[in-house]
């Protein structure tokens, strides 16, 4: 009768176990399937919505051809330095492009704030690394350059906190073209004949590219004090305005 009884107590709770193990399951699948139900509810979240979109996509790809575009470089034959400038000029191209076309479209995101300058910076940064290793160009240009850049970043973060916009000078916009000029000239590097209105002629691209880099140097050093004078009027005139 004892040996009855145990087994039979047993028996309970290896029931029991099943059932227990059984619920725990059941409840796990119930969760599982609420969260699914949860985040398909939700939806994408707000960033990957704004990045799905042509001006963002025009960006993405200029940082995606930077492997690319040092590859060509790395080359550095006439034909692959050709192509190189031709992957730097349509780069280029497609950051006057992707722009207007979020201000057309009306697609200006936080996305495309983050990655346009991002882009800019990443593929003349690698432009800027490589003419050096070639030795194209001085290094102690490029640290002016890129000096720059990250002092011009530094203080539109510190005006952005303190609610202030300072518009970009024009001698920024000549510094800007005059870089990007040069950069392809340099990348270009050999000497080619250039057709001009009477014949053609033979041009040195390195010797052009450095005209113009050299010439940005001076305008981004005047740009960066230009910019700087215009962050401290404006924290000088909104110190008077509050007293």
């Amino acid at each position: 009768m004892a040996d009855s009884d145990a087994r039979r107590a047993r028996q309970e709770a290896r029931q029991r176990k099943r059932e227990e193990k059984l619920r725990k399951k059941a409840e796990k699948a119930r969760r599982k399937a609420e969260k699914k139900a949860a985040r398909a509810a939700r939806g994408p979240s707000v960033l990957l919505k704004e990045f799905w979109n042509l001006p963002n996509m025009l960006t993405m790809g200029r940082i995606l051809v930077i492997p690319l575009f040092v590859w060509l470089t790395y080359e550095a034959d006439p034909w692959s330095s050709v192509m190189a400038a031709s992957l730097f000029t349509l780069a280029a191209i497609t950051d006057v492009v992707d722009g207007f076309l979020a201000r057309r479209w009306n697609q200006i995101t936080v996305t495309g704030k983050l990655l346009d300058p991002l882009a800019d910076k990443l593929i003349v940064a690698a432009a800027l690394v490589m003419m050096v290793r070639l030795g194209r160009i001085h290094a102690w240009v490029v640290i002016v350059l890129l000096s720059r850049e990250f002092i011009v970043t530094g203080l539109r973060q510190v005006a952005a906190s303190e609610g202030l916009v300072i518009a970009a000078g024009q001698e920024g916009k000549w510094k800007t073209a005059l870089q990007l000029c040069g950069i392809v000239c340099l990348c270009i590097h050999y000497t080619h004949s250039i057709f001009f209105l009477v014949g053609w002629y033979p041009v040195n691209f390195n010797f052009v590219g450095k005209v113009f880099v050299y010439t940005s140097t001076a305008f981004s050093v005047w740009s960066a004090g230009k910019y700087f004078q215009a962050f401290l009027d404006r924290l000088g005139s909104r110190g008077t305005t509050a007293a």
